[in-house]
């Protein structure tokens, strides 16, 4: 696959894997995690699935049926590293398997083959999933994915546009903006600085109207306690006040700062080296 692919595919796990972490309660808080979420992740890896008395088990691992990795798929996600049949006894004997003092042990405690539970389990398949993927890229690729934004923004193409800049904020560690300064019928994005003293600084700031398919750039960074400053942002994106790019202008300005970023001095490189 393509470097654009395989980094869409990388989103769209990290988005999996982050809302069944999400979907998990404290202890005894007797909520469910998102199960579906859990499945969409794991078939990113097509890992064989078997239902062995009762319980979705997930191989992680194509080693020995008597020495794997294996996930079951319940309300604790754990990640057993025994066999398939030792897996079973522990979490559902049958009565003769009951009778055994040695298995009895092995069911009242299973610490011993445990790898993982919960959101350590989720981020073990994750790390899995992530690792299979070629995240390498050089500026060809980024280029690429430019000319793509570019391409959907003179053809009023919302869905392409916010694909492009979806990847371009995978890239630099964009987020969506603080909660003060969001609008409407805009997505606006860009990376928040942390200041000594607890402040948040936010952009350079990228504003898109799904309305107008205008695209937009605020250069600063505007602090969140800034209100002069969110409300000169927010005229910007109403078109009050002078953006310091737009269009075209502003994928330009987000490949070269991608190409800063990781190609400076060098013709490739790996995302997974900085994820």
């Amino acid at each position: 696959m393509t470097f654009k692919a395989n980094l869409l595919q990388k989103i769209e796990i990290d988005t999996l894997a982050n809302k069944v972490i999400h979907s998990m309660g404290p202890p005894d808080s007797g909520r469910r995690i998102d199960t579906d979420a859990m499945r969409s992740l794991l078939a990113f890896g097509d890992f064989r699935q078997e239902n062995v008395r009762e319980m979705d088990l997930y191989y992680l691992t194509e080693e020995a049926a008597d020495q794997g990795y294996i996930l079951v798929l319940d309300n604790e996600l754990p990640i057993y590293h025994t066999s398939e049949s030792d897996l079973a006894m522990r979490r559902n004997p049958i009565v003769k398997e009951m009778i055994s003092i040695r298995n009895a042990i092995k069911i009242l405690r299973d610490s011993d083959v445990v790898v993982s539970k919960k959101d350590e389990s989720v981020r073990a398949v994750q790390g899995q999933l992530l690792e299979r993927l070629n995240l390498s890229f050089g500026a060809p690729d980024i280029d690429d994915i430019a000319t793509d934004g570019i391409r959907s923004l003179e053809r009023e193409y919302a869905d392409g546009v916010m694909e492009a800049l979806t990847l371009f904020a995978e890239l630099l560690d964009y987020r969506k903006a603080p909660k003060k300064m969001q609008m409407g019928q805009f997505r606006i994005l860009g990376p928040i600085t942390k200041r000594s003293g607890g402040e948040s600084l936010f952009g350079p700031i990228v504003i898109y109207s799904l309305i107008h398919n205008s695209l937009l750039l605020v250069e600063r960074q505007v602090s969140q306690k800034d209100d002069a400053g969110i409300e000169a942002v927010h005229h910007v994106a109403l078109g009050q006040e002078k953006p310091d790019r737009q269009d075209t202008n502003v994928f330009l300005f987000l490949k070269a700062a991608v190409i800063t970023r990781y190609l400076t001095g060098t013709s490739r490189a790996d995302l997974k080296s900085v994820v």
